[in-house]
C-alpha cells in the first residue's frame, strides 16, 4: 500500500484529501504545518507528498527545500498545492525540485490524476534504475575478469622469464619485457583508478549535500590545464601532430582534478577510435551562461542508438574492434558533467566521426577564483 503525506494548515482540506485517497486504497498521514510535515516525512518516508504552499512560518517552498536537501527524503515525489498559481511561483517551485502543481480548488479526479501520474513516474524511475543495475552487474561479471587478466598475464609471464632466464637474455629483450610490464601495470592502474572514481561518484550522486559541495569547486583559468592534458594524451597515442586546440582562457565550474579527468578520458577516446593522421580537435569556449568543451575526431563514431546507451562497463562493437578498458571513461566524464549541473551530448555518424560536447553552467562573477 502506497503511503501519502498531506501537509496543509486547513484541516477541512486535509480531511477531504485524506478521505478521497483512502477510498483509492492509499495509506494517508497528515501534518498541519510545514515544520511537522518535515519531521513526519523524515520518520515515515512516504511514497508521495502533497503540500500546500501558503502556510505560516514554514511554507511549502521551505518544506520542499528542506526535504530535497536530505538524502533519505530527496527523491520523494513532491506535489505543491496552491490557490495562487502563477508562472513565477511555479518556476520557483520547479527549481527547488517540485514534481508537479495541483491548483486549488481541485476535484477528486484532478487529485487522483496528479497522484497516480507521480507514483507511476516514480515507479518507472525505480524500474529503470534496477534495469541499469542489472546491466551493470552483467557487464562487470563478463568483462572485468578479462580486463584484469590480460595485463596481469603479461606482467606475470615476463616477470617469470626475467626471474629465471635473465642471464641468457639479450639487453634489447630485457628492455622490451620491461616496457610491456610497465604498460601492463599502467593499464591495471587506470582500470582500478576508474573503478574507484566511478564508485565514488555514485556515492556522491546519492547525497545532495555532497553534490552541492562538489559544485563549489572552480578552475579559474582552464585553458592551460586543458592544453596540458590534451597534449599529454596526444603524446601517449604517438599522435601529437594530429591534435589541434582552440582554447579560450575561461573559468570552469569544476576543480582541476575533475576537469583534467574529463579532458583525459574524452581526448583519449578521440585518439583511440580514430586513425593516425586524422585530426582530433579540442575546443574550449563560452557563451553568456555556458562553458563549452568540445572533442571532435574523424574516426569510428557512434550510431544514435549507441550514443543513447552510454553507461558503465559498456563497450560497443567489441567483437569487431579490439579495445582496452571497461568502456568506463566516457561514463565517468558524463557523470562528472551531470553532477556539476551540465550535460554531455554525442553527435556525428557511425564510421564518419564523433563530436562530444560538454556544457557546464557559467560560473557567477564572484565565483571565478582559481581552485588552487
Amino acid at each position: 500500500m502506497k503511503k501519502i503525506l498531506v501537509i496543509d494548515d486547513e484541516e477541512w482540506l486535509r480531511e477531504m484529501v485524506h478521505m478521497a485517497l483512502r477510498q483509492k486504497g492509499y495509506e494517508v498521514v497528515e501534518a498541519g504545518n510545514g515544520a511537522d510535515g518535515i519531521e513526519i516525512a523524515r520518520k515515515e518516508l512516504p511514497d508521495l507528498i502533497l503540500c500546500d504552499i501558503n502556510m505560516q512560518k514554514v511554507d511549502g517552498y521551505l518544506t520542499l527545500s528542506s526535504l530535497r536537501n536530505e538524502s533519505p527524503t530527496a527523491a520523494i515525489p513532491f506535489i505543491l498545492m496552491t490557490g495562487l498559481a502563477d508562472n513565477a511561483g511555479m518556476r520557483h517551485g520547479m527549481e527547488l525540485g517540485a514534481d508537479d502543481y495541483l491548483a486549488k480548488p481541485f476535484t477528486t479526479d484532478d487529485l487522483y490524476a496528479a497522484v497516480e501520474a507521480r507514483l507511476k513516474k516514480a515507479q518507472a524511475v525505480r524500474e529503470e534504475a534496477e534495469r541499469k543495475l542489472a546491466t551493470l552487474r552483467d557487464n562487470i561479471s563478463l568483462m572485468l575478469p578479462h580486463e584484469l587478466r590480460t595485463p596481469l598475464n603479461g606482467i606475470l609471464a615476463y616477470g617469470e622469464i626475467l626471474t629465471e632466464d635473465a642471464p641468457s637474455l639479450k639487453t634489447d629483450d630485457i628492455v622490451e619485457m620491461g616496457r610491456v610490464i610497465h604498460q601492463s601495470g599502467k593499464r591495471l592502474e587506470r582500470l582500478i583508478e576508474n573503478f574507484l572514481i566511478y564508485a565514488q561518484l555514485e556515492m556522491v550522486a546519492a547525497d545532495p549535500q555532497s553534490v552541492s559541495a562538489l559544485r563549489i569547486g572552480r578552475t579559474g583559468h582552464a585553458a592551460p590545464l586543458v592544453e596540458k592534458r590534451a597534449t599529454a594524451q596526444a603524446a601517449l597515442a604517438n599522435r601529437s601532430q594530429d591534435l589541434t586546440s582552440e582554447l579560450a582562457d575561461v573559468a570552469v565550474p569544476m576543480v582541476e582534478e575533475y576537469l583534467g579527468k574529463i579532458v583525459d578520458e574524452l581526448t583519449q577516446n578521440a585518439f583511440k577510435f580514430s586513425k593516425a593522421g586524422s585530426p582530433v580537435t579540442v575546443q574550449l569556449s563560452e557563451t553568456s551562461n555556458t562553458v563549452i568543451l568540445t572533442f571532435s575526431d574523424r574516426g569510428r563514431g557512434f550510431s544514435s542508438e549507441q550514443a543513447s546507451r552510454v553507461g558503465a562497463y559498456m563497450q560497443f562493437d567489441r567483437k569487431m574492434h579490439e579495445q582496452q578498458g571497461l568502456g568506463l571513461g566516457l561514463t565517468i566524464a558524463k557523470r562528472l558533467v551531470e553532477l556539476h549541473g551540465g550535460s554531455l551530448a554525442i553527435e556525428g555518424q557511425k564510421d564518419v566521426g564523433a563530436t562530444i560536447i560538454v556544457k557546464l553552467p557559467q560560473p557567477k562573477p564572484d565565483e571565478t577564483a582559481p581552485a588552487d
